[in-house]
């Protein structure tokens, strides 16, 4: 989960709740070092971050590494304009969520990709 603002990290945490591993990042910088290092199944990435990478440089990254091929990546902006969302498609992402959004729609979403992602990895759920 990458977002500069620690409330919006915070919101998503919650509403995750403990059924999945966090590691969160607060700089897109932050952010490649943590996925080099992890490997995550999905990222929830914001797109204006300040700093020397913004969110869609760090898709482009994601997008470019064939480690990472698989990777799920859901955009989240307070920018909600078509083209932004389609910029973000165009670039790999998997979803654009606008700020404010619900929490329980992007849980849900994790979810649902997550569940599809096992199904195509041929993973299981652990009990």
């Amino acid at each position: 989960m990458v977002d500069d603002h620690p409330a919006i990290r915070r919101l998503l945490r919650v509403a995750l709740g403990n059924t999945f591993r966090i590691i969160e990042a607060e700089s897109g910088v932050d952010a490649l070092a943590a996925i080099q290092r992890e490997h995550p199944r999905l990222v929830l990435l914001d797109v204006m971050m300040p700093g020397e990478l913004d969110g869609l440089q760090v898709l482009d990254a994601i997008r470019a590494d064939p480690s990472h091929r698989d990777t799920v990546v859901a955009m989240l902006s307070a920018r909600g304009q078509a083209q932004d969302n389609d910029s973000a498609r165009c670039r790999g992402a998997d979803a654009y969520f606008v700020k404010p959004f619900s929490p329980l729609q992007v849980v849900c979403w994790v979810k649902d990709k997550l569940k599809q992602s096992e199904t195509r990895l041929g993973l299981k759920e652990t009990p």
